[in-house]
């Protein structure tokens, strides 16, 4: 894979940031428990930011930002009132808190809120090399955009237009502070370049793309590759043909199949349980996968998409299983749902962190040659996923395969199934992990699934 060449950032000022925001969430603490508040907790986060995007070797937009968020929660007893604002001057951070205060008292009592255990809270907190800044100029930003797109326009003469190239660059710092004395820092880049292309003319014209993302900026992909890569898969897409309705195997691509992981994670978190609205009510301790499925959860993953010391509680994360031999080990909490529920945090409050699923086959090639004949898709669209029967209807665009190899690209069809049955009938999971996810996994192959087609 071609790189960019790393830059070492200059004038780095994110601890003074830091401990401007850290300060500034003491002081709001300081001013909830004078209202009479009997806990209390803030979050203080402020991001910067560079985005371009260009189209036909044209400049369209350069944008620089800067955005600032304060939250504030307050709690009378049991009684809870939040208000936020952007304006750190000192008369709207005290009327934030006041509106968060008058909101609390107005409230009625809610068994479970209040603070996380204080004992939970977390005490270390590991360099988990989150923080890469990159010094990018707006000149150097539009140069990389307006190569990724050349790149890619002249990669086949079967590229008719562009729909433009992108170059982003954003750094994030934040503070989550309580009244039990816990006061968590964290800090965050994420850089990207992307490209989407069209193919072809009239009514058979198709669009891709493709984008490269990380914390770092040696870990993105070049630009002109990015461009040559978003040509590669929107020519790929030409001359679409649909399928005969049946039932046949389904080899999800690693940029689409991570939406399977992600229709288990809604299933088994608080919120859709609680409110008796998961198809995976009482799945503790049952069999949903094959016994070689493990898929873990790694919260201190160096330079992963969303590593954390600590949740949106404070509590400590530590690397856990969710799935184990196909066994679902636990649920997705935070300290509220699991209160509701009766259970313990699982240090998920604000969401999982990094996820990985085990491997037991190798690239897409390889699976596919394993499926033989069935669908590979790329493209999912539409929302037809309800959670709380675990029914699934798609729309999805792919290619047909055949014969272990892929024969000719497929669009104007959907798959269907319901998600239990799904997860059971997994085959595979690829060694060719997307890394611009935090749900890290390859390809995976469902044995069986109902295709409708036009045909």
């Amino acid at each position: 894979m071609n790189v960019i060449a790393p830059e070492v950032a200059v004038g780095d000022d994110s601890p003074a940031r830091l401990e401007r925001l850290a300060d500034l969430s003491q002081q709001l603490l300081e001013r909830a428990r004078a209202l009479g508040a009997s806990q209390a907790e803030v979050s203080c986060s402020e991001d910067r930011g560079m985005e371009v995007n260009v189209r036909l070797g044209e400049v369209e937009t350069v944008q620089s930002t800067r955005d600032r968020g304060i939250a504030v929660t307050v709690y009378f007893g049991q009684r809870k009132g939040s208000a936020s604002t952007a304006d750190l001057n000192e008369a709207s951070l005290a009327a934030t808190v006041e509106q968060a205060c008058a909101i609390a008292r107005h409230t009625e009592d809610d068994p479970a809120a209040g603070l996380a255990d204080a004992a939970l809270m977390a005490r270390d907190f590991p360099d988990l090399d989150s923080w890469h800044p990159w010094a990018l100029q707006a000149d150097e930003a539009v140069d990389l955009a307006l190569a990724c797109e050349a790149a890619g326009r002249e990669a086949d003469p079967q590229i008719s237009n562009s729909d433009g190239a992108s170059v982003s660059s954003m750094q994030s710092v934040s503070v989550y502070a309580n009244s039990h004395g816990f006061i968590g820092r964290e800090r965050g880049t994420h850089h990207s370049v992307g490209c989407a292309l069209i193919a072809g003319s009239g009514d058979g014209m198709q669009r891709d793309g493709w984008y490269t993302g990380g914390l770092a900026r040696e870990d993105l992909e070049a630009a002109d590759h990015v461009g040559r890569r978003a040509a590669e898969r929107t020519v790929s897409r030409l001359q679409p043909r649909s399928l005969p309705t049946g039932s046949m195997p389904v080899l999800f691509a690693p940029e689409v199949a991570r939406s399977l992981v992600g229709h288990l994670l809604s299933a088994v978190s608080g919120g859709a349980l609680y409110r008796q609205a998961s198809f995976l009510l009482d799945s503790v301790g049952q069999q949903l996968f094959p016994d070689w499925m493990q898929i873990e959860e790694l919260p201190h993953l160096r330079r992963g998409l969303r590593s954390a010391a600590f949740d949106g509680d404070g509590v400590v994360t530590r690397a856990s299983a969710l799935v184990r031999d196909g066994v679902l080990q636990r649920y997705v909490l935070g300290s509220y749902s699991a209160r509701k529920l009766g259970l313990q945090t699982t240090a998920n409050a604000g969401g999982v962190h990094n996820l990985q699923l085990a491997a037991n086959a190798g690239s897409l090639q390889d699976i596919a040659r394993q499926m033989g004949q069935g669908l590979l898709v790329t493209e999912l669209m539409g929302q037809g996923v309800n959670g709380v029967t675990g029914d699934y209807s798609r729309g999805a665009g792919g290619f047909k395969v055949e014969n272990g190899e892929i024969q000719y690209p497929v669009d104007g069809i959907t798959i269907a199934g319901n998600l239990r049955e799904m997860f059971a009938a997994i085959e595979a999971v690829g060694s060719d992990v997307d890394p611009r996810s935090h749900i890290r996994t390859g390809s995976i192959l469902v044995g069986r699934m109902t295709v409708a087609g036009n045909d």
